[in-house]
């Protein structure tokens, strides 16, 4: 019987779920909207501003060098001073800069606003992932990751309507477009979690009121056993996981899965309303009455790619937490993602293009909590807070010109990018898993 199947331990999980996984969620779902929000205030925004295209799409990626910059830097500190401080400080300022973004006037205060956004909030998803390495055993792993990272399509589903919503029904509020509420009224919510996390976000298990004595020493004897066995196959300080081959491999792994999803991040909305605005005005009508409520409709069917994405992200963690075949999981969801690229690509029925993006969005999402559960098969302690920090900002540099793809080359280069990631998906089975299997076995 493995150990997270003895009873103190399984009620120890449990709780831990309970407690702690939604909490997380609701705090990702905001720092999604707040991130990409962006991508619906453009449909207005660069005729209010007079913004080209390419300056949102350059804006959006320009969140990325906050990111590169200060993600490892971020991580480490919140190893050193503890998650519910970190990730509070962490959203109290990316709520306040989303807000300000409210106040662009030009291309250089809209790229600041970005770059600002990505140096507040760097840290934030890999420090969540380390946090979760002190509460969840490595087979429960995938699984766990998962229902945070529903988060990502839970906060487009109500997100892209409720932006739309806010879009449509408070333009002209006070004599402010209806862009400006849009990073008002999304960046407020992300403020006020920050303070609740202080709290209800306990550090670890020994600080959590609401475990038993014996489930906090289960969680705690858990976290350390397998501490030990990722020092034992190579992950033992930062310095180690910076220059660890098997990192960089899965940093170009996970770079086609940034470029991908900050591809349909940046222009989702777009290219549904480019679908469907004939269908849902009419070839001749234009202007602003024609609009009106269009945005919300634009809001819902972009909901569409997202909602179907939660179903496979359930499926392939729970296939990859039960067959412990990480990266052949990867493989399978971007060849997945890749048919939908195409699909998309090809294909002129707005409703068949639609069932593309929603293919290519759901082989995309897959991948990324069985992906998470690779870092930790050979990096523990620092050298995990280090490794998942630098994979996830270096991967993430792919966010900076991925709207630039779609905007200057159009969908072709996203099925080369997925065909990419399935070749290093394969590679990674032997250089990650078998390896890491191989040492643990010689223990």
């Amino acid at each position: 019987m493995e150990s997270h199947d003895d009873p103190v331990g399984k009620s120890a999980l449990a709780k831990v779920g309970r407690r702690i996984i939604p909490f997380l969620c609701l705090l990702y779902i905001f720092n999604i909207i707040d991130r990409a929000n962006v991508g619906f205030a453009r449909l207005t925004m660069t005729r209010d501003v007079g913004l080209s295209d390419a300056v949102i799409d350059w804006g959006y990626g320009l969140f990325y060098l906050g990111y590169l910059v200060f993600e490892v830097p971020s991580n480490l500190l919140l190893r050193r001073l503890g998650a519910r401080l970190w990730i509070s400080r962490i959203m109290v300022s990316w709520g306040l800069v989303s807000m300000f973004t409210m106040a662009v006037t030009d291309p250089w205060t809209y790229y600041g606003a970005r770059v600002l956004l990505g140096i507040a909030e760097a840290g934030f998803f890999p420090g969540i992932i380390f946090y979760l390495t002190a509460w969840f055993p490595d087979a429960r792993r995938a699984r766990v990751i998962a229902l945070f990272m529903l988060a990502i399509p839970a906060a487009n589903v109500v997100g892209n309507p409720v932006s739309g919503a806010i879009m449509d029904g408070f333009h002209g509020v006070f004599g402010l477009a209806g862009w400006k509420w849009l990073f008002l009224l999304e960046g407020l919510p992300s403020v006020a979690l920050g303070f609740i996390v202080l709290l209800l976000l306990p550090d670890r298990p020994r600080d959590a009121r609401w475990l038993t004595p014996d489930e906090q020493a289960w969680l705690e004897a858990e976290v350390e056993r397998e501490a030990g066995r990722r020092a034992l196959a190579g992950g033992k300080n930062h310095i180690a996981a910076l220059a660890d081959l098997r990192v960089w491999l899965l940093i170009g792994l996970y770079f086609s899965v940034a470029v991908g999803t900050n591809a349909t991040g940046a222009y989702l909305p777009k290219l549904v309303k480019g679908y469907f605005e004939p269908m849902l005005l009419g070839m001749a009508r234009t202007g602003d009455a024609a609009e009106a409520g269009l945005l919300w409709k634009v809001g819902v069917l972009s909901a569409l790619p997202h909602l179907s994405s939660v179903a496979a992200m359930m499926l392939v963690s729970r296939v990859s937490d039960r067959l412990r075949m990480r990266s052949l999981m990867v493989a399978l969801s971007l060849a997945v993602g890749g048919i939908g690229w195409l699909m998309a690509w090809r294909i002129a029925d707005p409703w068949c293009a639609l069932a593309g993006l929603c293919l290519a969005q759901a082989g995309m999402m897959a991948v990324l909590p069985v992906f998470w559960a690779l870092p930790s098969l050979f990096l523990g302690g620092a050298a995990a807070a280090a490794g998942i920090a630098l994979i996830n900002s270096v991967a993430n540099i792919g966010g900076i010109f991925a709207p630039r793809v779609i905007g200057e080359y159009g969908l072709g280069p996203m099925v080369a990018v997925m065909a990419w990631g399935v070749m290093l998906a394969l590679a990674s089975i032997t250089l990650v898993e078998r390896r890491g299997a191989a040492r643990k076995g010689g223990e």
